[in-house]
């Protein structure tokens, strides 16, 4: 492998947390032209359709009749729910404080995992689990004045354990599909699934809302489609999988500076704090990762 094949997944790894980091101050843009609701159904009618167009021309193959219900399962819980209480706790709590509690999906997957996996844990391990919990309860004591901030923070961490959920099924999925196939057909069905709030999308869209239509396009185009291909392309070509992987503890710190730099957020000091214990303790976690490997 030659330097410049070496150096491309880090780069695809790096564009993968600048869009997805970027999803959160464009998500909570967009909420003062539409609803949450709305905001999720247009963003993943626009990635749907990128999807689709990107299957149709690699003649991607559809998945077997047998496999759709764990699909339908994969769509619902990781897009459809998760994309549900993404959207409505976002718009109850700053970007930069949504994108740390975000941040706990490793935690939740790894519970995830030992029951429905049986993966063996360590004492480091565990170790990095409670550290990253003492974290959310910084994090939560900064939110204890506002209920609906409360609430908002609840919602993520709902979305948080809906992601951790996604990714236990994919593993299944991944037993006989591509990495291609189980995201995408996943996201179609999850998109088919926002279309109860298809009538919604129609009452409150308005050619009007320019910059509104664009950035809710950008979120359906990039941080929805174009990121997961990046990933993927980061993992399939990347020497160890950790290397990939420790790029996405960036994202809290790139969304925070996003919403600072756009919609002018200022993320309260012991909230920050809390985010740095949350990483830590990821980062405890995957030493323990890395060492086994």
């Amino acid at each position: 492998m030659n330097k410049k094949s070496k150096i491309l997944p880090y780069i695809a790894a790096g564009v993968t947390v600048v869009l997805w980091a970027s999803a959160f101050p464009a998500v909570r843009y967009s909420f003062d032209y539409y609803s949450p609701e709305v905001v999720m159904v247009f963003r993943f009618l626009v990635a749907s359709a990128v999807l689709i167009g990107y299957c149709l021309i690699k003649k991607v193959p559809l998945p077997k009749k047998a496999d759709i219900p764990l699909f339908m399962l994969s769509g619902f819980l990781g897009f459809f729910i998760y994309m549900w209480a993404f959207n409505v706790g976002t718009a109850l709590v700053l970007s930069g404080i949504s994108s740390f509690v975000i941040a706990t999906v490793p935690v939740f997957t790894l519970f995830l995992s030992i029951i429905f996996l049986k993966e063996k844990t360590d004492l480091l391990i565990w170790l990095g689990v409670g550290v990253s919990l003492i974290g959310m309860i910084i994090i939560g004591a900064t939110q204890v004045t506002e209920m609906q901030l409360n609430l908002g923070i609840w919602i993520l961490l709902l979305a948080a354990l809906c992601a951790s959920g996604f990714m236990i099924i994919q593993r299944r999925l991944l037993e006989r599909y591509t990495t291609i196939q189980a995201t995408a057909y996943s996201m179609i069905f999850g998109t088919a699934c926002m279309c109860v709030f298809l009538p919604r999308l129609i009452s409150e869209f308005s050619l009007d809302y320019v910059a509104a239509n664009v950035v809710v396009v950008y979120l359906g185009v990039f941080p929805a489609a174009l990121a997961y291909f990046c990933f993927v392309y980061a993992l399939s070509r990347a020497e160890k999988t950790i290397y990939v992987a420790s790029f996405l503890y960036l994202i809290p710190f790139v969304a925070s500076l996003l919403a600072f730099w756009w919609l002018g957020e200022r993320m309260p000091i012991i909230a920050f704090v809390g985010g740095l214990v949350i990483i830590a303790g990821m980062v405890i976690i995957n030493i323990s990762k890395n060492k086994k490997s």
